[in-house]
């Protein structure tokens, strides 16, 4: 069986290269590839476009990339907790596509399965359909959208094995399955790597076979973005 670990976030991210274009899983700060995010800040490459439901905040997850001025291009659902990318986005200083988050998620999932393109009716009649192709099926017009190409996709899990099979726990399953389908090269980092035939078939959300490179990550943070509790009686 191949062995797809690497040593960490260095090795795992070392061919990405200025310009690319990078899938990012988690929603919120939630399941974000916290590890390959801090290595490519380190690495210093820029001129990114990164497909992610959100833009981090201001000085964590994709929101230290934009402090270090690394992404040119932000194509997100959500991107209301970051100042410093409202200030790159008034100032010109950053290209912005925003997508109805189940069109992002459709995308994402075209990629994975194949097809070039969807049709949705989310967006017919605004901004979102400018320049696009619409067309009528059974009464009702459909927006025509092309799956997302990415060349690597990032994702975080729960637990993996070297295999590449990987198990999401909770909410951070979120957008990290179908980003793990569609990059040409997808990197997952775990919080707890095992051999392989060590986890329930019936129990993993991604196969191995569409995971090229996996590490245990470390120190995970975990930041919750809003905070909400209920006032004490």
């Amino acid at each position: 069986m191949i062995n797809k670990v690497v040593s960490g976030p260095e090795e795992a991210i070392s061919d990405i290269e200025n310009g690319q274009t990078l899938m990012l899983g988690g929603f919120g700060l939630c399941g974000i590839p916290e590890n390959c995010i801090n290595a490519l800040v380190k690495k210093g490459v820029s001129g990114l476009t990164c497909i992610s439901n959100n833009a981090g905040v201001d000085d964590f997850g994709i929101g230290l990339m934009l402090q270090q001025r690394q992404v040119k291009k932000m194509i997100s659902s959500y991107v209301g907790e970051n100042a410093e990318f409202e200030r790159q986005l008034l100032s010109g200083e950053l290209e912005v596509e925003l997508i109805p988050q189940g069109t992002l998620a459709t995308r994402c999932m075209a990629a994975g399965y194949g097809m070039p393109a969807i049709f949705t009716p989310a967006g017919v009649g605004t901004e979102v359909a400018e320049g696009k192709e619409v067309r009528n099926f059974n009464g009702k017009d459909y927006l025509m959208e092309y799956a997302f190409e990415a060349d690597f996709a990032l994702v975080k899990a729960w637990k993996g094995d070297t295999a590449g099979n990987l198990i999401f726990r909770s909410t951070s399953r979120n957008f990290n399955p179908v980003m793990a389908m569609a990059g040409k090269v997808t990197i997952a980092e775990v919080e707890e790597l095992v051999e392989a035939g060590s986890l329930d078939p019936d129990h993993i959300h991604t196969p191995g076979v569409f995971v090229h490179r996996i590490f245990q990550g470390k120190g995970y943070e975990k930041r919750i973005e809003q905070r909400t509790v209920r006032t004490r009686n």
